[in-house]
């Protein structure tokens, strides 16, 4: 008996639905695989065997045929041993073929029968509503992170065993609720800004940049505080809605990378890749490329400490993503687009020694050594970069003293106000907060008081602002007005979004 059972491989961020074929063969071993598998897929053979032996069931006269169609499709992992080994029993004529009518099956089977945790579930199970199927049979582990996908009843497996009795009818499986979102009134951070001391204006600054989702940039001496403070961002920054957190999730189950016990990241992400990350590491890729740190960080932070320290490429490839928030990786085998869509916090010393420009220690650099060591980073990167700050040090009575500063759930009510007025102006886009405004949308909705416009005006001569850097300013100015509830942009908007800027464009 020839049969069919639909599974789902994971292609870059998205799912395609596999028709898994099983009819008796020719010869040969006892179960050959076609249709492009790589040798993961292979060893189903083997795996499927135990499992069908171990679970006490016949396996079928071999030899078997089995093929993932559509061929064209590289197929890889072990998502495939589960509905083998239900296509190897239907051809035994154990299962009727049509138990399965509607329903498609993932799940890596161990020598017992038992079924393994597979990465992508999320997207699998996005995939399958999308295509129509009604039923979705996930291993037992993952069956929290498909519930979260409506309209499809997802029903967690145990065993080969236990998937057998429910299509025969023997014992049915209990499917899964759909799971709520009820994201965390207080998320936990390892850093609150009442326990920061002194650098008040740096607070300020990072508080404008996640009110809009802007860029930022630190320099200073060593010890200044430039970690502590881009670490502590994430206690400020909004919640995720829950289409974010799905967007998130579903990069973070691809890359197998999901907390155990958490089916829906409900924080926004923190990445901090060290300087020696490779590029394919930084911004994705490999044969069948996948993710890098830059999708990690999707929807969150990507913290680049030692910023002059990375290669260059790595640095420069960063140009693209910074203003489209997406990367697309080509490949002979075709093109992958992920999501890209952080805000970025460089920290550098400004030299290599790390005390120029500093009034209490002298700098041990020459002008050419600091002038070369300022120089890995290109004025196209920092014309990307909306907020330059400089951190100084901080000194004895501020650090001595007992009191603590604004918490970060008060600064982040404001920054929480702030995007909500953003969202209730871009309503009906794909946009999610200020930085992500196009020349249109700038247009629209970052019109200038008359006030403003001779101090703009001075600006692009004075600080040489190139067409992007004056956009740019604009966006900021636009936070800045969103935090105060103003609905115009006004000369002290300006005038603040200003001093964030380079005091020279390159």
């Amino acid at each position: 008996m020839l049969a069919h059972v639909y599974s789902c491989a994971v292609i870059g961020l998205e799912g395609v639905v596999i028709d898994i074929e099983v009819d008796y063969g020719q010869g040969g071993p006892h179960m050959a695989i076609v249709g492009l598998p790589d040798e993961a897929v292979k060893e189903s053979r083997e795996r499927v065997y135990s499992a069908i032996k171990n679970a006490d069931l016949a396996y079928p006269r071999p030899p078997l045929t089995v093929n993932l169609a559509p061929a064209s499709v590289r197929k890889e992992g072990p998502f495939f041993d589960l509905p083998i080994a239900i296509g190897v029993l239907i051809t035994g004529e154990q299962i009727a073929p049509e138990s399965i009518e509607g329903a498609l099956i993932i799940g890596e089977l161990s020598l017992d029968g038992s079924v393994r945790h597979v990465r992508g579930v999320l997207a699998v199970a996005a995939q399958a509503r999308k295509d129509g199927y009604k039923r979705l049979f996930v291993p037992a582990c993952d069956a929290a992170e498909a519930t979260l996908i409506p309209d499809i009843e997802v029903y967690p497996v145990n065993t080969l065993r236990e998937l057998v009795d429910h299509l025969t009818g023997e014992e049915l499986i209990t499917p899964g609720t759909v799971m709520e979102y009820a994201p965390d009134d207080e998320p936990l951070v390892d850093t609150d800004f009442s326990e920061i001391k002194g650098q008040e204006h740096i607070k300020r600054a990072l508080e404008v940049a996640a009110a809009g989702g802007h860029n930022v940039l630190m320099s200073g001496p060593p010890g200044a505080g430039k970690t502590l403070l881009a670490r502590a961002i994430t206690s400020i920054l909004p919640k995720l809605s829950l289409d974010e957190a799905l967007e998130v999730t579903g990069i973070y189950s691809i890359c197998d990378m999901l907390p155990a016990g958490t089916p829906l990241i409900q924080t926004r992400p923190f990445r901090a890749p060290h300087h020696t990350i490779s590029h394919a590491g930084l911004v994705g890729g490999g044969n069948i490329p996948h993710p890098g740190e830059i999708s990690l960080a999707h929807r969150g932070v990507l913290f680049l400490d030692e910023l002059p320290e990375f290669g260059q490429r790595s640095l420069e490839v960063l140009r693209q993503p910074i203003e489209d928030k997406i990367v697309t990786i080509s490949r002979a085998n075709g093109s992958f687009t992920f999501p890209a869509n952080f805000m970025l916090i460089g920290a550098m010393n400004p030299c290599p020694c790390g005390y120029y420009g500093d009034k209490l220690r002298a700098c041990t650099c020459s002008q050419s050594v600091i002038t070369n060591y300022q120089k890995r980073i290109s004025g196209p990167l920092l014309d990307r970069i909306d907020i330059h700050l400089h951190v100084p040090r901080v000194d004895y009575q501020k650090l001595s003293s007992q009191r603590t500063g604004e918490p970060s759930s008060q600064i982040r009510m404001r920054v929480e106000a702030a995007r909500q007025r953003q969202l209730a102006r871009f309503s009906g886009t794909r946009l999610a907060s200020n930085a992500d405004m196009t020349p249109k949308e700038i247009r629209n909705y970052c019109q200038v008081a008359p006030d403003g416009e001779a101090l703009i005006k001075a600006a692009m001569r004075q600080l040489k602002l190139t067409a992007r850097g004056y956009h740019r300013v604009l966006k900021l100015s636009r936070t800045i007005a969103d935090l105060a509830g103003d609905p115009d942009i006004r000369s002290e908007h300006l005038a603040e979004a200003l001093q964030y800027r380079q005091t020279e464009e390159e």
